[in-house]
């Protein structure tokens, strides 16, 4: 459904977003490792600039990221189906349907993962703060989101992937 003031739609049905174009922005050999996530992004068709909404879905092994933990931005999931492992610094927790977490900027490092035979779907939402960089404790990455929006990523010692 669209608004006739301008081409955004007012509402969509969120499975039947487009998907991300670009599985990832990770370089490889990170890249991959995402190969069996897909997302769709839903606050972008309504031009949201704030925060971004995705409609997550891992297949069977995937990953939702790389275990990180954000400067400046919060996240937020919430678990539509499935069991996805919830790996933090010193912690593993199933989630079920219904499950939700938070990761404020500067907390835990996190990830989700699909140790089950079925696909996960989430819902993640983060914000869009200027500034946010990335860290990763288990690989050599890190990451500084550029002032157009995109995130650059070199290896811990600065050496650009």
């Amino acid at each position: 459904m669209s608004d006739s003031k301008n081409s955004k739609p007012i509402a969509l049905e969120a499975r039947l977003a487009p998907l991300r174009t670009k599985p990832s922005h990770y370089p490889e050999p990170f890249f991959s490792r995402m190969a069996k996530r897909a997302k769709r992004p839903l606050g972008d068709p309504f031009g949201l600039k704030n925060f971004g909404v995705n409609l997550t879905t891992l297949g069977p092994g995937g990953e939702s990221a790389l275990l990180h933990r954000h400067s400046k931005q919060d996240e937020f999931v919430y678990i539509l189906d499935g069991n996805p492992t919830l790996v933090s610094d010193d912690t593993e927790t199933v989630l079920h349907p219904g499950m939700c977490a938070g990761f404020p900027a500067n907390g835990a490092a996190h990830q989700l993962v699909n140790r089950t035979e079925r696909d996960v779907v989430y819902l993640e939402i983060g914000d869009r703060t200027p500034g946010d960089a990335g860290s990763y404790p288990k690989d050599d990455i890190q990451a500084v989101l550029g002032a157009d929006g995109q995130w650059r990523f070199a290896h811990k010692d600065g050496r650009p992937y």
